[in-house]
C-alpha cells in the first residue's frame, strides 16, 4: 500500500524537482560568475568551471570587496536597511490595528470603508506620482528618508490590512466574548489576544511587504531622486547597470549583494510562512 503511494507520488516529485532546478540554474550561474575574475568570465562560460567547482583556483572575493568598498554599495546598503524596516513595520503595524477594527468592531460604515480600502489595491501606483510630488516638495519631504516611509507606508496599506483582516476575522469569537466579559477593553483584547493569535500570519505579511521594499525602484526613484547620500540598492544597480553594463563580475556581486538580506529574512520567518499562507482558510 505505502509502496503503490510512492510509486504515484514519483510524476508529482519528479516535476517539482525539474522545475526547482530549472529555477535555481541561472541563480546558480549568477552566483559562480560574481566570485570570478573579468578575464575568466570573458574567455569561458560558467558552466566550465562546475567540474572543479571545490577546487578554488578561479574564484576570488575581490568583485565582492570592489562592489561594497569602491562602488558605494556599502553605503546603499544601509540606505535600503533604513528605508525597509521602519516602512514595514508601520505598514504591518498599522495594517493589525485597521484589520482588528474592520473584523470585530461595530461603528457605522465599517463595511463600506473596507471596500474602498480593498479597491485602493487596484489604483495604478503612477496615478499617484502627480498629485504627491508637489506636495512633498512644499512640505520638504521629496528626498528624504521619512517622506519614502509615508510613501511606502501608503501604498503597501490596502494589501497588508486585506491579508491580516483575512485571518483576524477567522478568530473565534467566543474569545471576543470572554475578554469582554474579563473587563478587557479594545485595545488589551488587540494587544493580548489578536496580535499572538495573528503572528504568523502578520509574519508572513511582514516578508511580503519587506521584500516589495526592498527591491523597488520605482517609488525610491521618485521620491528620493538620484541622491547617492539617501539612493538604495536599487537605484544603485540600476546606475551600475547603466554606466558599467559590460562589467559582468560587478553586476552579479553586486546582485547577490543585494539578495542577502531578503534571504535571511525569509528564512529566519519560514517557520511563520506556510502557517501565514493559510491564514483565514480554516474557521475556528
Amino acid at each position: 500500500m505505502y509502496l503503490r503511494k510512492a510509486l504515484l507520488r514519483i510524476p508529482l516529485h519528479s516535476t517539482l524537482v525539474f522545475f526547482g532546478i530549472l529555477w535555481l540554474v541561472p541563480t546558480l550561474g549568477l552566483l559562480i560568475t560574481s566570485f570570478r575574475d573579468p578575464a575568466a568570465i570573458a574567455a569561458s562560460g560558467w558552466w566550465t568551471v562546475l567540474p572543479k567547482l571545490f577546487s578554488g583556483g578561479q574564484f576570488s572575493l575581490q568583485n565582492y570587496v570592489r562592489v561594497v568598498l569602491k562602488e558605494g554599495f556599502g553605503r546603499s546598503f544601509l540606505n535600503s536597511l533604513t528605508i525597509s524596516i521602519p516602512a514595514t513595520f508601520l505598514s504591518v503595524f498599522i495594517a493589525s490595528f485597521a484589520a482588528f477594527g474592520f473584523a470585530w468592531l461595530r461603528f457605522s460604515g465599517r463595511r463600506f470603508l473596507f471596500m474602498i480600502v480593498v479597491a485602493l489595491m487596484v489604483i495604478p501606483l503612477q496615478m499617484t506620482f502627480i498629485p504627491i510630488l508637489p506636495i512633498y516638495s512644499k512640505l520638504g519631504l521629496a528626498g528624504t528618508f521619512p517622506g519614502i516611509w509615508l510613501a511606502h507606508t501608503a501604498y503597501g496599506l490596502p494589501l497588508t490590512t486585506y491579508l491580516v483582516h483575512n485571518f483576524v476575522a477567522s478568530i473565534p469569537k467566543d474569545l471576543f466574548d470572554s475578554a469582554a466579559i474579563d473587563g478587557a477593553t479594545p485595545f488589551t483584547t488587540f494587544w493580548r489576544i489578536v496580535m499572538p493569535i495573528s503572528l504568523p500570519a502578520i509574519a508572513s505579511v511582514f516578508i511580503f511587504q519587506f521584500l516589495w521594499i526592498w527591491n523597488d525602484l520605482l517609488v525610491a526613484l521618485i521620491y528620493l531622486g538620484a541622491r547617492p547620500n539617501v539612493a538604495p540598492m536599487t537605484l544603485k544597480i540600476a546606475n551600475l547597470v547603466t554606466n558599467r553594463g559590460q562589467d559582468w563580475e560587478l553586476l552579479t556581486a553586486a546582485a547577490f549583494v543585494s539578495m542577502a538580506l531578503p534571504l535571511v529574512v525569509f528564512f529566519s520567518l519560514q517557520r511563520y510562512f506556510v502557517r501565514g499562507i493559510l491564514a483565514g482558510s480554516v474557521k475556528g
